[in-house]
């Protein structure tokens, strides 16, 4: 039963960066995604990655300023972000499936419980 816990989420200024990590417990990791919800909207997509790391999917809205990566040694996913907006500001949930591809990750079987980020103008 794999358990994913994210941190890194904090206050941040316009223009600024934080890196988010995803560690998984009880299991290696398999594809993974990052997800955020921001105020009064709808859940989306923001990047994914396969197990290998070798592929990686990312959202038009943070393409050229997030990165996602793994180091699959440690079990963990990371999201760095970079120049960010007051737009990125939401939860950030880091999900475990079976593949990753743009958009989102096939048969998710795990979220993370969320990390906070806001970007402040």
């Amino acid at each position: 039963q794999v358990q994913l816990v994210e941190s890194g989420g904090g206050l941040v200024q316009a223009g600024g960066s934080l890196r988010l990590s995803c560690a998984a417990s009880g299991r290696t990791f398999s594809s993974a995604a990052w997800f955020r919800q921001a105020p009064g909207k709808e859940r989306t997509f923001v990047a994914s990655i396969s197990w290998s790391g070798g592929r990686t999917y990312y959202a038009d809205s943070v393409k050229d300023r997030f990165t996602i990566s793994r180091d699959n040694a440690k079990n963990t996913v990371y999201l760095q972000m970079n120049s960010l907006k007051p737009e990125d500001t939401a939860v950030y949930y880091c999900a475990a499936g079976t593949m990753a591809y743009m958009g989102g990750l096939g048969n998710v079987a795990v979220w993370g419980q969320g990390t906070l980020v806001t970007v402040s103008s």
